[in-house]
């Protein structure tokens, strides 16, 4: 992978490595919303599918990947970030972090807007983090069609704002138009067969 850690105050290609260990250390004892899977599991996942399914080899963001939801759902705090990974990385890093203390129909936009004004790889890692919860509704012990269909629904419209965001960012830059088009894939695609099986219908 490439590095672009000159602003990185530690340095060197570890930096993603790093970044996966301080991930795996905040988030120790979360879960997915599975109630069972470790919750350090997702940012592996979004790490991993802006690397090897988008074609990102940048450090940085893969670093930032890894780092995604430290901020908002860890006692790491933009400091930590910066201290250990850089300012890139921690801009990057905040701008993926939602404002919890405006009201939701303030925060939506707030974060949109964030995202829309910041380092593109920001809004990579985004369309590579809506990917993977969409990949993910398998895995969600869902009991009726109707969660299964209601919990799609509300991903895909999390997929379509990443897309929206990220358009601008296509033509510049060939690993976003790649990661548009398999998202935009994903929502073309009928439920996974197995999550039809794991379904109770009532």
């Amino acid at each position: 992978m490439t590095s672009q850690g000159a602003d990185n105050p530690q340095g060197g290609a570890d930096l993603w490595q790093r970044a996966a260990s301080f991930a795996a250390r905040a988030h120790t004892g979360q879960v997915r919303k599975d109630g069972a899977t470790p919750y350090a599991s997702h940012p592996t996942r979004v790490a991993m599918t802006l690397l090897r399914i988008f074609g990102c080899n940048d450090d940085q963001a893969i670093a930032a990947a890894f780092l995604h939801d430290t901020i908002e759902d860890t006692p790491a705090d933009y400091d930590d970030i910066e201290e250990g990974f850089g300012k890139v990385v921690a801009d990057i890093v905040a701008a993926l972090t939602k404002n919890m203390i405006l009201p939701e129909s303030e925060r939506e936009p707030e974060y949109d807007q964030r995202l829309a004004n910041a380092d593109w790889r920001a809004r990579l890692i985004k369309l590579a983090d809506v990917y993977d919860n969409l990949c993910d509704i398998e895995f969600q012990n869902l009991q009726t069609v109707d969660q299964v269909r209601s919990t799609r629904l509300r991903h895909a419209a999390r997929c379509e704002r990443a897309i929206a965001l990220a358009s601008g960012d296509a033509t510049a830059h060939p690993e976003t138009a790649r990661a548009i088009a398999v998202v935009r894939d994903r929502l073309d695609q009928k439920p996974d067969e197995r999550t039809s099986r794991a379904v109770v219908c009532k």
